[in-house]
């Protein structure tokens, strides 16, 4: 009787076979855990690096040791992002944490993060690039008011009005590679003309400069259009700076390309335009010694 008794409680309806299968199914946990599942159980298991007070470092094979606090000073840099412990830093043999990076001006990074000094200013322009791949805006901010970075700006500012600056430096360097080359040579020389006035005149018409240029019709002014015969022509513009200056910025240009060049003028454009009106624009002979 029990046993039958047993049996008969076991049994049910459908609708009560059905619920018990709904209440199994809560109690099952799902295959797959939800995303706010999941990130909390990996939140669980990801545990923030214990870092040293004292870092070792090896910036590009060159040594360095400072402070947790100093690499952390200011938050929104790259040091600051890979020493918060959050991240895999790698380490040397000698279990340095290692950048791969030139460390030649990292001393100059971290004298800045430890008490705020600054380079000296035949180091600005490349601590200032290692700034920039670090990220730390504050010494940025102060090294672009530095020179040689502020004279830049403002150098930058002069060649700006001349929209093809640097394709012409690139022609200078082509064609003096070309007939070196061409030559056998070990350096080679060309004609450049820069001139700051855009209208032609002669020694003895400079009084009435100023009226030719203003007073002249569009079709007059045809007349005085031609091209020098040179290889590479600077000009017009219209600012201060002068010939002398736009010859120093192509030669410091250049040699910041490290290509060794020299300049003297060789005389004016001689040729006849119109009338009594010759092209005195000044040209210039370069010579570029390649070895």
């Amino acid at each position: 009787m029990v046993v039958v008794s047993g049996k008969l409680e076991t049994r049910g309806t459908a609708d009560d076979a059905m619920s018990s299968s709904d209440a199994e199914d809560e109690l099952i946990e799902p295959a797959t855990p939800t995303p706010t599942s999941a990130a909390f159980s990996l939140q669980d298991k990801v545990h923030p690096l214990q870092l040293p007070e004292v870092i070792p470092l090896n910036v590009g094979g060159m040594s360095f040791t400072t402070r947790l606090s100093t690499l952390l000073r200011y938050e929104d840099t790259m040091l600051a992002a890979m020493f918060s412990g959050r991240h895999y830093i790698p380490t040397d043999a000698e279990g340095r944490y290692f950048i791969d990076r030139d460390g030649t001006y990292f001393g100059d990074i971290l004298n800045f993060l430890r008490c705020g000094d600054l380079p000296l200013q035949e180091r600005v322009k490349m601590v200032y690039k290692e700034a920039h791949y670090y990220s730390i805006g504050p010494l940025l901010d102060i090294l672009d008011k530095m020179q040689p970075l502020s004279g830049e700006k403002v150098r930058q500012a002069f060649l700006d009005l001349m929209p093809y600056y640097k394709d012409h430096l690139e022609r200078i360097i082509d064609i003096g590679k070309h007939r070196a080359i061409q030559r056998k040579a070990r350096f080679a020389k060309l004609k450049v003309c820069v001139f700051k006035e855009e209208m032609p005149i002669t020694p003895y018409e400079c009084p009435q400069f100023n009226a030719l240029r203003f007073e002249r019709s569009e079709s007059e002014s045809k007349h005085f259009e031609h091209h020098c015969e040179v290889d590479v022509s600077f000009g017009p513009w219209e600012a201060v700076a002068d010939v002398y200056d736009l010859l120093h910025c192509i030669v410091t240009d250049l040699s910041e390309r490290g290509i060794t060049v020299e300049h003297q003028c060789i005389g004016v454009c001689d040729k006849h335009l119109v009338n009594h009106y010759y092209c005195k624009r000044p040209i210039y002979e370069f010579k570029i010694t390649w070895w």
